[in-house]
C-alpha cells in the first residue's frame, strides 16, 4: 500500500503543477519520465550499490573527523562551552553541549574548506562530471545547467556567483530552473550540521543528504520544464567561470569569512524564528482545545501537511507528525524542522518515515528563501529583478514539489 501511495503522490505532485503551466502542450513527457526515471536511478546507485554506498558511509567517518577538528578550535577559542574541558564536575553531560559554539561552527570550518577545494580545482571537476551527466540525460546545457548541478555542493546564491556574465541574458525558464534548483538543494557547507545533528538516528546521514542533493536536480528541472515547457532557453556558450581566489590562503581567508556571515545569520535566524513560534503557540493557545490538546503551530501544520507525506508513503498514522516538520520547513526553514526531527522520540517515527521526511525536508524551499533570492540574485543581474519577482512563488512551489518527489522516490528504493 505504501509503494502504491508514493507512485500515486508522484502523479498528484506532477497534477499539481499543470494549472500552472504557461503551454500544457508544450510539455516534453519523455523529458519528463527521463527525469522521473533518473531519480530512481540516483537513487539505487547511492544507496544500494555497495561501492558507492561503502564510499558514502566514508565520507561519515570524514564528517566526524572534521567534527573533532572543529571541536579543537572552538575549544581553545570559547573553553569548555566550545567542548573544552569544565573546571567543575558534570552531573548532565547535555546541559553543557552548546549548539552555537559546539555544533555551529562547523559552517565556518566546512565554507573554508570548501573554498579551498575550489581553489585547488577538486570542487569545479566533480560539479562539471555531475553536469556532463545532466546535460546528456535532460539536455540541461549552458549556464542554468551547470548552476543546478553546483547547487548540490553550493548555496542557493552561491552557485549563481559561477554564471554572474550570463544572468542578464537568462531567458525565464533558465531563471526558474535557476531558482528552483536553488532551493530544491541544500549547500555543503549547511549538509555537515545536519549531518552532525542527525547522525545518532540515521546510518550513513551525509550519504542520505548527498543523494537527497543530486536527486533534487532531475527533479528541479522536471518542474522548471512543466512551468515554462515553451520557453527553450537562451543556447549561451559556456565559457570558464573566471577564477574566484588568487591563492590557497586568499581562499581560507575568503572562504571563513563567508562561513562567520553564515554562521551569525543563522543565530539570529534561529533565535527570531523560535521567538516567533514561541508567540505563535501562545496566541494559538488561548483558543479552546482540540482533540483533548492545546493547539500549536506545529500540530495545524501537521493537518494542513499530512495529505502531502501520506502522498509520499507515510502511513496515515504517521502523516501528521511528518507533515508538522514539512509545515515547520515550508514556513520556517529546514533548520528548525530538523532540529524538532532530532529531538523527537525514537518511537515517533518509524525508521522508513524519518528518512522519507529526511528527504522531503532537506531543502531551501522556504518563505525566506524567496527573499534571499530575489535579492542576491537580483544584486548579480539588476535588469531582470522583475522576472525573478515573478518566477519566486513559482520556483517555491516546483522545489517543494520536487523535494516532495524526492521523498516518494527514496520511499519506494528503501523498502
Amino acid at each position: 500500500m505504501t509503494y502504491l501511495q508514493a507512485l500515486l503522490g508522484i502523479v498528484v505532485f506532477i497534477a499539481l503543477v499543470l494549472p500552472m503551466s504557461s503551454n500544457r502542450r508544450a510539455i516534453n513527457w519523455k523529458l519528463v519520465g527521463i527525469a522521473i526515471a533518473l531519480q530512481f536511478l540516483i537513487c539505487i546507485l547511492l544507496l544500494k550499490a555497495p561501492i558507492i554506498n561503502d564510499g558514502l558511509l566514508y565520507l561519515n567517518r570524514a564528517v566526524g573527523a572534521l567534527g573533532e577538528a572543529t571541536l579543537k578550535g572552538s575549544s581553545f577559542v570559547f573553553g569548555y562551552l566550545g567542548g573544552g574541558d569544565t573546571p567543575f564536575t558534570i552531573t548532565n553531560p547535555n546541559a553543557v553541549v552548546t549548539f552555537a559554539f559546539q555544533v555551529l561552527p562547523l559552517v565556518i570550518v566546512m565554507s573554508a574548506l570548501s573554498a579551498l577545494l575550489w581553489f585547488w580545482k577538486i570542487l569545479p571537476a566533480v560539479i562539471r562530471a555531475i553536469s556532463f551527466i545532466f546535460e546528456r540525460a535532460l539536455n540541461t546545457r549552458g549556464p542554468s545547467g551547470l548552476v543546478a548541478t553546483a547547487n548540490i555542493f553550493l548555496g542557493q546564491t552561491e552557485a549563481p556567483l559561477l554564471v554572474k556574465p550570463y544572468l542578464e541574458r537568462m531567458s525565464r525558464y533558465e531563471l526558474l530552473l535557476v531558482m528552483t534548483a536553488g532551493m530544491a538543494t541544500i549547500a555543503g557547507s549547511v549538509m555537515v550540521i545536519y549531518a552532525a545533528m542527525l547522525g545518532e538516528q540515521f546510518e550513513g546521514v551525509l550519504g542520505h543528504l548527498i543523494t537527497k542533493s543530486i536527486m533534487s536536480v532531475p527533479a528541479a528541472v522536471l518542474f522548471a520544464h512543466l512551468m515554462l515547457p515553451d520557453d527553450k532557453g537562451s543556447d549561451q556558450p559556456l565559457e570558464a567561470p573566471a577564477r574566484i581566489y588568487q591563492s590557497a590562503m586568499d581562499s581560507i581567508t575568503r572562504g571563513t569569512s563567508d562561513g562567520l556571515a553564515l554562521y551569525l545569520n543563522i543565530i539570529a535566524i534561529l533565535i527570531v524564528l523560535t521567538a516567533f513560534v514561541a508567540l505563535g503557540n501562545s496566541m494559538v493557545g488561548l483558543l479552546p482545545d482540540v482533540f483533548g490538546a492545546p493547539l500549536t503551530l506545529e500540530r495545524i501544520a501537521g493537518w494542513i501537511f499530512a495529505p502531502v507525506a501520506w502522498l509520499m508513503g507515510i502511513p496515515w498514522v504517521e502523516a501528521t507528525t511528518a507533515g508538522s516538520l514539512l509545515g515547520i520547513k515550508s514556513v520556517l526553514n529546514e533548520f528548525i524542522a530538523f532540529i524538532e526531527l532530532s529531538a523527537m522520540p525514537a518511537d515517533a517515527l518509524s525508521e522508513r518515515t524519518r528518512l522519507i521526511t529526511l528527504y522531503a525536508v532537506a531543502g531551501f524551499a522556504n518563505l525566506a528563501s524567496i527573499g534571499i533570492q530575489i535579492s542576491g540574485i537580483g544584486t548579480m543581474a539588476p535588469s531582470r529583478r522583475g522576472d525573478l519577482a515573478d518566477l519566486a512563488w513559482p520556483a517555491f512551489v516546483a522545489a517543494t514539489l520536487a523535494s516532495c518527489m524526492t521523498g516518494c522516490v527514496v520511499g519506494i528504493v528503501a523498502g
